[in-house]
């Protein structure tokens, strides 16, 4: 029998007659099975692949065929633009067969919540870091709401796996599973990841059900990629420009800077510029994608606020400036486009830099392979813990640090931490002031509340930093968008210009107080500085790749002739060179460069393991290490190197507490703060250390190794 046929009578007169359907796809069948068979479910499928009916329909019978009380789905996204964008077609599959959904998230009005609580739906779409308001919240009965939860689905799973967010997401799951009287089914939906079983598993947390990946068939595709070299913004903007004339397109920035530029040098050409960032208002952006949805002549400026699944509507073509870090988000973003029938899924990089354009060809060659990253899993996810158990503490008042682990020890990214570790970070967090103990229960501490009491404790509902924000609005009263305290910090009254939404911005006054940035519109705009202070890494495999493409001689026929010629030139200048046994190395007197192609986390191994051994002066980037010395030569690098290549180096504490002393003291979360020092050494050091790697590339054992030091 087919999925089709299992589904609820009253669910497929409804698929045929509102939707016009009278089958499935491949895809939808294979999953469909799965889930109706009580699986836990990953599946894969490109954009607009059907993933969503996948899960949703097979979920939705269930719930018809045994109807529950309160909320039987609960359909999470990472990003709240996702939810509205899928809310009228959730709703619609939904109100199709009697049911219903709400959106609960920040925009939800007091009234609309309230009127959910009081007659609850039985598909609830919401983000983790609403869930951990409902879950906080007093005037939330989230026992009797969940209670009959049947089924969680995460659209967009590898947004958040591997990451703080999914630790969380996982966390404030577990808890809510802990309500339900089921065995909470997990549904994790992706367009691209290349360790899809680890995401299952992770995903799966405490559950028992079995498991199943779903891939959607391969279908025959044509895919048009081509490379442009512009090294210039105008010139950029103006290929842009004349590419997006009378089209739809998606132009993708790798920062918020490169954006808010190269939007202002397109208008003008007569295509509808808008501009779609973090930093710019929801107001514009919902009015961008309102317009753009609509229009024919048109061209969103974005960043990674569009890679997702949001629907703007068919597209003509995908644009990227210089190149993203990932195979993963080129495939993602290559994907908005090729959705009609007939269409040709396309992605042009026009590069400003000419490593881009090795890197733009990189990603090519990797995807071509059928090479995606691998998600990680981290199991020691630190800052999350203490942000739960703070979490946990607001919800209830008070909590028993024992019955706080049986719950959080089943969240795998906590899974590596010990029972030990565990009491020794409540014993850290009561020291320190975070909680306050009396009879065995544990409560917010004073410390805790002046870090993270700010409104109400809003900075507990979620696990990523919440900056301080001035709101942008126009002298006539038009929000804009926000900036950055150090940024505005910068700003001189009636005289800074700055870029945002696109146009370039006089600063009129500043309110402190109110955080305000009131401005007029100026004639031209100086490049804001945007962006942080982390170093931004690229992988292994793909810095492997753009060594393998300098060492090559074939052509890529994706290359414009100014791209070509790029890499024709790389060639000349490395390709002899790096064809040669490793390690590769150059010097002259003072100065030796050597040529890892490793990748940033290797690399900046490298560095501290350098700057440990040496008083030299060394520059890493992803692909070299530059070390500047008087005593550098020949000789004093060979003694470096062999240094390097014994593997008794990278098992010696001694050094590597060395090592752990020198490393820049990032702030990578905003609950750093609260760890005990060698849980926060332990997270800096796995932000920037990769040991194996390291010393895989300097010649010793590495990645065959299990002798290595544990960090």
């Amino acid at each position: 029998m087919s999925t089709f046929d299992r589904l609820a009578s009253a669910l497929r007169d409804a698929i045929v007659s509102r939707l016009g359907w009278t089958s499935l796809r491949p895809v939808q069948e294979q999953a469909g099975e799965a889930i109706l068979d009580g699986d836990n479910v990953v599946v894969l499928a490109p954009t607009a692949g059907g993933k969503t009916e996948a899960a949703l329909f097979p979920a939705l019978s269930a719930l018809i065929d045994d109807p529950g009380e309160g909320v039987g789905i609960l359909y999470v996204a990472p990003i709240k633009a996702l939810l509205n964008n899928q809310a009228e077609r959730l709703g619609m599959y939904t109100e199709m067969v009697g049911l219903r959904r709400f959106v609960w998230h920040g925009d939800a009005t007091v009234a609309e919540k309230a009127a959910f609580l009081r007659e609850p739906t039985e598909l609830l779409m919401t983000t983790p870091e609403s869930l951990e308001v409902m879950l906080a919240s007093p005037r939330v009965p989230v026992s009797s709401l969940f209670r009959d939860l049947r089924v969680v689905i995460v659209d967009e799973v590898h947004a958040v796996a591997g990451t703080d967010r999914g630790a969380h997401l996982l966390s404030v799951v577990e808890r809510i599973a802990a309500l339900s009287q089921h065995d909470v089914q997990r549904i994790g939906l992706s367009a691209t990841v290349g360790n899809p079983e680890a995401i299952l598993a992770w995903l799966s947390g405490s559950s028992s059900r079995a498991r199943r990946v779903i891939v959607a068939p391969k279908a025959a595709a044509r895919r048009e990629v081509l490379i442009e070299f512009r090294p210039s913004m105008p010139e950029l903007a103006g290929v842009a420009a004349r590419l997006g004339r009378g089209k739809k397109s998606l132009f993708f920035c790798q920062s918020r800077a490169l954006t808010e530029a190269v939007a202002e040098r397109m208008t003008g050409y007569g295509t509808d510029v808008y501009v779609h960032h973090s930093s710019v208002s929801a107001e514009e952006r919902r009015r961008a994608e309102a317009q753009f949805h609509h229009g024919t002549n048109a061209c969103i400026l974005c960043t990674s606020t569009l890679e997702l699944g949001i629907d703007v509507g068919d597209l003509d073509r995908v644009l990227q400036a210089d190149a993203p870090s990932t195979v993963s988000s080129f495939l993602q973003r290559m994907g908005r486009t090729g959705r009609r029938p007939g269409q040709t899924a396309n992605t042009m990089f026009l590069c400003e830099a000419e490593e881009a354009v090795l890197q733009a060809a990189a990603l090519v060659e990797l995807a071509r392979k059928g090479w995606v990253e691998s998600v990680p899993t981290p199991t020691r996810v630190w800052p999350v813990l203490v942000h739960q158990l703070f979490a946990m503490a607001l919800a209830n008042g008070a909590f028993r640090p024992a019955d706080a682990w049986a719950v959080l020890s089943r969240v795998p990214d906590f899974s590596g931490i010990e029972l030990r570790e565990y009491e020794a970070l409540i014993e850290h967090l009561v020291s320190t002031g975070f909680l306050f103990r009396a009879d065995g229960l544990a409560s917010l501490g004073e410390q805790a509340e002046r870090v993270y009491g700010r409104k109400n404790f809003m900075e507990l509902y979620a696990v990523f930093s919440s900056p301080v924000l001035f709101n942008v609005v126009s002298n006539q009263g038009r929000a804009l968008g926000s900036l950055d305290q150090p940024f505005v910090d910068r700003l001189v009254e009636d005289a800074s210009c700055f870029l945002l939404a696109g146009q370039p911005w006089l600063v009129e006054s500043i309110d402190y107080k109110e955080r305000r940035v009131v401005v007029a519109s100026a004639p031209s705009g100086r490049k804001p500085s945007w962006g942080g202070y982390l170093p931004q890494f690229l992988g292994f495999e793909i810095c492997r790749e753009m060594r393998a493409i300098v060492t090559d001689d074939r052509d890529l026929p994706y290359l414009t002739p100014a791209a070509a010629e790029v890499i024709t030139s790389k060639r000349a200048e490395l390709g002899d060179f790096l064809r040669r046994p490793e390690p590769h190395v150059s010097t002259t007197p003072g100065l030796a460069y050597w040529w890892t192609f490793a990748g940033g986390k290797i690399n900046a191994t490298l560095k501290a393991a350098i700057d440990a051994l040496t008083d030299w002066k060394v520059v890493a980037d992803n692909l070299s290490l530059r070390m500047e010395a008087p005593s550098i030569d020949d000789r004093s690098v060979a003694e470096l190197l062999k240094r390097l290549q014994d593997d008794q180096l990278w098992t010696d504490t001694a050094f590597w507490d060395v090592v752990r002393g020198r490393l820049p003291p990032y702030r990578l979360s905003k609950f750093q703060r609260a760890l005990p020092a060698f849980a926060e050494r332990e997270m800096i050091e796995g932000f920037l250390l990769d040991l194996t790697g390291a010393c895989a590339v300097a010649g010793g054992a590495g990645r065959s190794s299990g002798e290595l030091l544990e960090l």
